[in-house]
């Protein structure tokens, strides 16, 4: 008998998870009422808001929701709340390994600059980590909006911070605006000092913006990449170069890069080799988390229980966690799927 195993028992790796957007809505209500923020209906009325960012007008709406969210985001006491209740989100979606990214530029008004910023972050996930039993990192990401010359400042941190738990280095915010090339000094940075590169691409633009990730940025992992589907040669190129895409299945629907969940291009990905990574990007905004993703592929594209455990492999594979944690996992998904009922 199929699909009976439940997705939340599977181990697995999250590797597209950011900061302001793992957030309860219950905390963002509290916090709101505690600092006397005016939230939209969007973000208070307990429901997933309705978003469409295919065009400026949408992304700007998306972004000025997160953006609200991120303002109740206040002292190291709140930081440390929103990561410990992420952990133990991922924790009970059966993650094993958490990749949590993070602009602290976004932050450091509040909180006393850049380095205290890093250091109240870097604090939080050790402190989760410790009281989930959940393995935490960081990937610290770039503002595509913002002068390239920040992106190299933040590059230089993040590296500077790997020696505490910084993987990666990525680049962030709508695709359309601001060339890769533009950040090629930034993310040569990031990888002399050993980090991930793992820029955005290839959801709001198309197969080219996934292209740029990999020949001006040499993308180790490429965030969403689903518009590769629509490039054959890339796609072959993805597999070769086993470069995993870090897939956000719901939040594509919900900003309209599909219409549907079925129009997600996850079996065109998976039959061509290249690795994927379910990701639930923003769950406060989207409204579901990491187990629901696997759920949905299951679903609405009818992937195997032994099909899910090799989505669960490649997550592992395509994180950045050490060997015995990698080991841990790979084995532990075996065992789920060695198991019925």
């Amino acid at each position: 008998m199929e699909n009976v195993r439940d997705v939340r028992l599977l181990p697995k790796a999250h590797l597209h998870l950011h900061f302001t957007g793992s957030m309860r809505s219950s905390t963002l209500l509290e916090l709101a009422d505690k600092y006397g923020v005016h939230l939209p209906e969007a973000l208070s009325s307990g429901e997933p808001p309705r978003l469409r960012a295919t065009d400026e007008r949408g992304w700007f709406r998306f972004q000025r929701l997160y953006d609200i969210a991120r303002s109740c985001l206040r002292t190291p006491e709140d930081i440390q709340r929103l990561v410990f209740e992420a952990a133990e989100e991922d924790v009970r979606d059966g993650s094993g390994w958490l990749e949590i990214q993070v602009d602290p530029t976004s932050y450091a008004p509040r909180l006393g600059g850049l380095i205290p910023t890093l250091e109240v972050i870097m604090d939080a996930v050790d402190r989760a980590s410790r009281d989930t039993g959940l393995g935490m990192r960081v990937l610290i990401a770039a503002n595509r909006m913002k002068h390239p010359l920040d992106a190299r400042t933040l590059a230089r941190l993040a590296v500077r911070y790997a020696d505490r738990g910084v993987v990666g280095f990525g680049l962030s915010n709508d695709e359309r605006r601001g060339l890769a090339r533009d950040f090629d000094r930034a993310f040569q940075i990031a990888r002399e000092g050993g980090l991930l590169a793992a820029p955005h691409g290839g959801e709001l633009s198309g197969p080219s913006s996934v292209r740029d990730c990999l020949d001006d940025l040499r993308a180790g992992r490429v965030g969403h990449g689903v518009r590769a589907a629509e490039d054959p040669r890339l796609l072959r190129r993805l597999a070769e170069k086993g470069v995993t895409c870090e897939v956000c299945p719901s939040s594509n629907v919900a900003l309209g890069v599909y219409e549907k969940p079925s129009d997600v291009p996850l079996r065109t990905l998976f039959d061509a080799g290249v690795p994927i990574a379910l990701g639930a990007d923003d769950p406060l905004l989207f409204g579901s988390r990491l187990a629901a993703q696997y759920e949905l592929v299951r679903e609405h594209h009818g992937f195997t229980d032994a099909e899910l455990a090799e989505l669960a492999r490649q997550s592992v594979r395509g994180s950045v966690a050490p060997g015995d944690v990698k080991g841990r996992l790979l084995a532990g998904i075996e065992a789920w799927l060695g198991a019925v009922g």
